[in-house]
């Protein structure tokens, strides 16, 4: 099946030609007939499968005849993050350049009065946060009975944000004779009783099961300590072949200090989280897509919406606390058919968040060991040392001639090292043997001490913890 067999314009089918686009993803194939036709419709889709477009290719057609009023949009699409509503325009734009539609963007982190300036003139599609809408309408900058559709995205997202009584409130200032969409996800009962609600018999397309991985994905999990995954999560990224990558975090406290700890070790990084202003995020954003960074540390505030091609990893550094997050997180890399790889640094806190993972994707995520690592792990034991060379003799120093202005100096140094050298002749025979003996009673004795060569197919140099641990 192809675009030009779902009912779309000569206009619209022009436009997706040449974004690249030829061949309909499932829930594309599935939602756009009956959206054209004007039905209601719940959209069950994990993300990377082409949801966006899903709905904002048949809204373009739907919005091409109609005419235009101040401060009353046509249509509504609710996005839970500014990150979401700016790829949603973006579709717009890229989709919508052969039709005369005016978009209007109502995100917070921006100035309003570019915003009410836009609404002023009239919009066919607004695209909003639930917070900025609803100021824009306490403040009366915007009135809602003129809109003919409705979309909710990202409806799961909306519910942990706290945005579901938002949500309910313009919902009822909507008109009742309206096309209604949702789109999540998941679908948790909180948001099956608001689809009950609002939408009229609507359309369930469910093209995979919710919450599931995509299958062009491959995750790990890294059992590591807390103290020890810095390191760890650098010794990934010099050698699992990482392109571009992009790390979560749990805190922005950590996305900051985690960045400018990758920046330190030489790392291409840049950052992005809740305390930056939008400005600086669309900057940084810009930065990562252009390649001028290849890694972006992100709190969760870009896990949804972010839509960058050729990510080839995913690393949480955190294990996410809402099981649904982990989806989303590692739904950045593996996009539009492309393989990826995602890996979550698990530490002993992170017991029961992991254990809430493999339960909502009802799936254990895999144990990375031995067999999983991308470089070639050095066997020193076979191969032979090189002969050591025989050096020639260097010759002696000629004894400087003390003078009178040295005499004392020197005196001076050699009083302590003779009373260092006599303080370790005390002690070494007491205290070195004691310490190593010890140290091997409790198992601390490292590969080399005890005079013994590295076993054949061990790692020789700096050992990530989590190689010792061997995939079942």
């Amino acid at each position: 099946m192809t675009f030009a067999d779902l009912g779309l314009s000569e206009d619209l089918l022009k436009a997706v030609s040449e974004a690249g686009y030829t061949e309909p993803t499932d829930i594309q194939r599935e939602a756009i007939p009956p959206i054209l036709m004007m039905k209601d419709i719940i959209g069950i889709a994990q993300t990377g499968t082409g949801k966006t477009a899903s709905f904002v290719l048949p809204m373009i057609d739907i919005m091409a005849s109609g005419r235009r009023r101040a401060l009353m949009p046509r249509s509504l699409i609710l996005a839970p993050t500014r990150e979401l509503a700016a790829q949603v325009a973006e579709n717009f734009e890229k989709y919508g350049k052969n039709h005369d539609l005016k978009l209007a963007l109502l995100i917070g982190g921006v100035q309003m009065g570019d915003q009410v300036k836009a609404l002023n003139d009239g919009v066919d599609v607004l695209i909003a946060t639930p917070g900025r809408l609803m100021d824009l309408f306490e403040r009366g900058k915007i009135l809602l009975n003129g809109c003919e559709l409705l979309v909710i995205d990202e409806a799961d997202r909306m519910l942990d944000m706290g945005f579901i009584p938002d949500i309910e409130f313009i919902c009822s200032k909507l008109p009742e004779a309206r096309q209604t969409m949702l789109f999540s996800a998941t679908m948790p009962p909180p948001i099956e009783k608001l689809a009950k609600k609002f939408l009229n018999n609507p359309k369930r397309i469910e093209v995979s099961r919710a919450a599931t991985t995509n299958k062009d994905i491959t995750a790990f999990k890294v059992p590591v300590k807390a103290r020890q995954k810095r390191d760890t999560l650098r010794w990934l990224l010099e050698n699992d072949h990482v392109e571009t990558a992009i790390i979560f975090s749990n805190r922005k406290t950590t996305v900051r200090e985690l960045n400018k700890s990758l920046q330190s070790y030489g790392f291409r990084s840049g950052e992005i989280h809740g305390d930056m202003d939008q400005s600086n995020r669309l900057k940084e954003l810009e930065r990562f897509k252009q390649g001028e960074i290849n890694i972006l540390v992100a709190s969760d505030v870009a896990a949804r919406g972010l839509d960058v091609k050729g990510v080839s990893h995913v690393f949480n550094f955190d294990t996410p606390w809402h099981p649904d997050d982990y989806v989303h997180r590692i739904g950045r890399t593996g996009r539009a058919g492309a393989k990826g790889r995602a890996f979550t640094l698990v530490a002993e806190e992170d017991a029961e968040a992991i254990a809430n993972v493999e339960k909502l994707t009802g799936a254990e995520v895999p144990v990375f060991g031995k067999k999983d690592v991308r470089v070639d792990l050095v066997d020193t034991a076979a191969e032979p040392k090189p002969a050591r060379e025989d050096k020639p003799e260097r010759a002696a120093k000629p004894k400087r001639s003390p003078t009178p202005d040295t005499d004392a100096e020197a005196a001076a140094e050699e009083k302590p090292k003779r009373a260092r050298k006599k303080r370790d002749d005390d002690e070494a025979p007491r205290e070195k043997p004691a310490r190593k003996a010890r140290a091997k009673s409790e198992g601390r004795l490292q590969r080399g001490d005890d005079g013994g060569s590295v076993p054949a197919g061990e790692w020789n140099g700096p050992r990530p913890g989590f190689l010792n641990i061997s995939a079942t």
